[in-house]
């Protein structure tokens, strides 16, 4: 049976033992379209950006003005644990002459730059946009006054790791040519405010332009208390790259309560403009909502606050069909990224990895699924 159809509107039904509310008007579209899942062609299994030297993570593609495909990503030496990813990542630069891959690394991006900076220990999660004739670089960084993890010393107390997690702040490079300089700046886009639902974090930032207004829409995660749950989703909006951001709503969107109030139901959405309203992809975290824990939403917007499910709701799977035949379901698809072509969705990408259990991983890569038209 599909669960899906237990949703009832306005917190007034249940979805197995949970409850799914929302301050906005959320629904099942209408909309005719198929399955965005039923898009998903066989992924390359070299393709992507793979290094088995590092932990790869979270990739943003643009195609650039040389006609190569960009990626931004995060990375960390594996001379230190998965784990350090809130203490050692940072952003680099992979290009490839095809959406596919292999992408070959080119340079650092936003590398250290000093404990007195805001992002100056850690960069993390970017997405790349075109705004104008400018390249927009979003991502979030923090800092931190104790010791670099490293090979030598790679261990992070558990009070200095939540310290460098509760200083995450999204801030935005910018750049005239994909290739840089980039221009980093001494203040975060977007800063916690207290007393409100996101006054812990700024981090895990969704930008995308609407044509037609000029403005730039930013999701972001955050929560009251940092670690502890529930971590959610507000949207903000702007004129200007560097803001002021305004929040759109004064409540967090995409508000999926368990009975215990204790998950994080959506994240790490990906939105894109397709003409006439925006689209997105986001982490089903419990598998409430299109069926399968780690598999995707699709959902769309005309404003950015008020979203509707699409009637064919589920977007991708963790079952990956590769193209030399093979089947495998990963422990994790994360941050989903669409690459967009001329307004078409033209390849999905994820951090993926392999291990013996859920965030234990030995390798982690960026993957990529390419997408019939």
């Amino acid at each position: 049976m599909d669960r899906r159809k237990f949703i009832k509107i306005n917190g007034m039904g249940a979805l197995g033992t949970s409850l799914f509310t929302s301050n906005f008007a959320f629904a099942f579209s209408e909309n005719k379209a198929s399955a965005f899942i039923d898009r998903l062609l066989p992924a390359p299994k070299n393709g992507g950006f793979q290094d088995d030297n590092y932990w790869i993570w979270g990739s943003s593609v643009i195609k650039g003005e040389d006609g190569n495909y960009h990626m931004f990503a995060s990375r960390w030496s594996k001379d230190v644990g998965f784990g350090n990813w809130v203490t050692n990542s940072q952003i680099v630069h992979a290009i490839s002459s095809h959406p596919e891959g292999p992408y070959q690394f080119y340079s650092e991006v936003l590398p250290v730059r000093g404990s007195e900076y805001w992002d100056g220990m850690c960069t993390h999660n970017p997405r790349i946009i075109k705004y104008k004739d400018q390249y927009l670089l979003y991502y979030f960084g923090n800092t931190y006054d104790f010791e670099y993890p490293s090979m030598e010393q790679p261990d992070v107390s558990q009070e200095n790791w939540r310290a460098a997690w509760m200083n995450k702040r999204i801030g935005v490079a910018i750049s005239d040519s994909i290739y840089g300089p980039w221009k980093r700046y001494d203040k975060p886009v977007i800063e916690p405010r207290q007393g409100h639902w996101d006054a812990s974090i700024t981090s895990n930032p969704a930008p995308a332009v609407n044509p037609k207004t000029g403005e730039i829409l930013l999701m972001y995660k955050s929560s009251t208390n940092g670690l502890i749950p529930p971590l959610l989703l507000g949207v903000s909006q702007s004129t200007n790259p560097l803001g002021p951001y305004a929040r759109l709503s004064e409540k967090p969107i995409f508000r999926f309560e368990t009975k215990d109030n204790n998950l994080v139901d959506v994240e790490d959405p990906y939105i894109w403009w397709s003409g006439d309203k925006y689209e997105a992809l986001l982490k089903d975290r419990s598998g409430e909502i299109c069926g399968e824990e780690g598999g995707g939403v699709h959902v769309w917007s005309k404003d950015g606050v008020s979203w509707k499910l699409f009637k064919e709701v589920k977007a991708y799977t963790r079952k990956i069909k590769w193209d030399d035949g093979s089947v495998s379901v990963q422990n994790h698809f994360e941050r989903p990224f669409v690459l967009v072509e001329k307004g078409k969705p033209t390849h999905l990408f994820a951090a993926t990895g392999t291990g013996p259990k859920p965030w234990k991983f030995e390798r982690t890569w960026n993957m990529v699924i390419p997408l019939k038209y």
